[in-house]
C-alpha cells in the first residue's frame, strides 16, 4: 500500500500565519481568510478516489496558504508546455532562436488535438506565432513544432537549471499512445507548478525579460473553465477594469484535469496548482472534478480581494 493521502490544511490550521507590522491592516486580513469550502470539495473528492494535489501560496510572504500532497507527481496534460515555452522564451532572448524564423506545419506529424492551426489555411508560421498559438489554445501541432525545433533535450536541461524535481516532458502531443510511448505527455507536481508561476511574476523565471515574455504568452490563455471560471474574465479578451491581474495554464487528459497560475487583487496576490486524476467513468465524475476547481476559484477571488 502505499503513503496515505496528506490531509489537506489552509493557514488558519497552522501556527505562525501573521505578517509583518509593515502591512497594511487590510492586506494582513487576506491572510485570515479561510479556504473551509475549497477544503470540502477537495476532500470529497479524494474521499471517492480522486487523487488530489493543491498548493497555494501567498506571494507577497511566500507562505503557504492551502497545501494538500502539493510534492506528489502527477500527470498534467497540457500545463507540461510551461518548460517548453520557457525554454522557447529564453532562447529568443539569448539570440539562438530567430522569433521570425518560418516553419513549416508539414514538417512534423499531423495530430488533431487542441487548437486551431490545423484549421487555417496558413501552411507555415514564425516561432513567436507558434507559441502564441501553444500558449493560448494548445495548439497541438504548435506545441510539437516548437519542440521539434528547440530539442526535448534542451527542454530538459532547462528543467534540471529551473531546480524542478517533479517536473518533466515527457513526449510529444499524440492523437493516442501505444505501447511503445511515454504514457503521458508531462508530469509535474503542484508545488513545483505554482513556484513557476510565483518566480514568473517576480521577474525570476531565468531573468525579467523571459519572466515577461512567458507572462504576455500565458496572459492569452483561452481555457477558463476550470479555477478560472470564478474569476469573470472574458476568456477571449482578458482585459479588466476591476484590479484583477491573472494569469494561467490549464492542462488535459483522460481522467486528469490541472490548473497553475498567479491571481492577484487589492488585498493579496496567489500563486497556485491544482491537479485532479480521477476516473472519468461519466459526465457527473467530471463535473464533480470542474466543481471542485471551481470552488477553489471562489477561494481565491475572496482572499486576493
Amino acid at each position: 500500500m502505499g503513503t496515505p493521502p496528506e490531509p489537506l490544511r489552509d493557514a488558519s490550521s497552522r501556527p505562525g500565519s501573521r505578517r509583518g507590522g509593515h502591512r497594511t491592516n487590510r492586506r494582513a486580513a487576506a491572510g485570515r481568510r479561510s479556504f473551509a469550502s475549497s477544503l470540502k470539495a477537495l476532500d470529497a473528492l479524494a474521499a471517492s478516489g480522486a487523487r488530489v494535489s493543491v498548493h497555494v501560496a501567498d506571494l507577497d510572504t511566500d507562505k503557504i496558504v492551502l497545501a494538500g500532497d502539493d510534492f506528489l507527481t502527477s500527470p498534467i496534460g497540457g500545463l507540461g508546455i510551461l518548460p517548453l515555452l520557457i525554454e522557447v522564451a529564453a532562447r529568443f532572448d539569448d539570440g539562438s532562436l530567430d522569433p521570425l524564423e518560418i516553419v513549416e506545419r508539414a514538417r512534423i506529424e499531423q495530430v488533431e488535438g487542441a487548437g486551431v492551426w490545423r484549421h487555417l489555411r496558413a501552411p507555415a508560421l514564425p516561432l513567436c506565432d507558434l507559441a502564441v498559438l501553444a500558449a493560448a489554445t494548445g495548439d497541438s501541432l504548435a506545441v510539437n513544432l516548437l519542440l521539434d525545433r528547440v530539442g526535448m533535450e534542451s527542454v530538459h536541461a532547462r528543467i534540471n537549471s529551473l531546480g524542478l524535481e517533479r517536473v518533466a516532458l515527457l513526449d510529444r502531443l499524440r492523437d493516442r499512445r501505444g505501447p511503445d510511448h511515454a504514457p503521458h505527455f508531462a508530469l509535474g507536481s503542484a508545488r513545483e507548478l505554482a513556484g513557476l508561476f510565483a518566480a514568473m511574476v517576480n521577474t525570476s523565471l531565468v531573468n525579467a525579460a523571459v519572466s515577461a515574455q512567458v507572462s504576455e504568452w500565458l496572459s492569452l490563455n483561452e481555457d477558463l473553465s476550470l479555477v478560472a471560471s470564478a474569476t469573470g474574465l472574458d476568456p477571449f479578451a482578458h482585459e479588466d477594469d476591476h484590479g484583477l491581474l491573472f494569469v494561467n495554464k490549464t492542462g488535459r487528459d483522460a481522467g486528469v484535469r490541472a490548473e497553475a497560475g498567479v491571481l492577484a487583487g487589492p488585498r493579496a496576490g496567489v500563486a497556485y496548482a491544482l491537479i485532479v486524476c480521477f476516473d472519468d467513468l461519466s459526465i457527473a465524475h467530471r463535473l464533480r472534478a470542474h466543481d471542485a476547481f471551481r470552488t477553489l476559484g471562489v477561494d481565491l477571488m475572496e482572499y486576493v480581494y
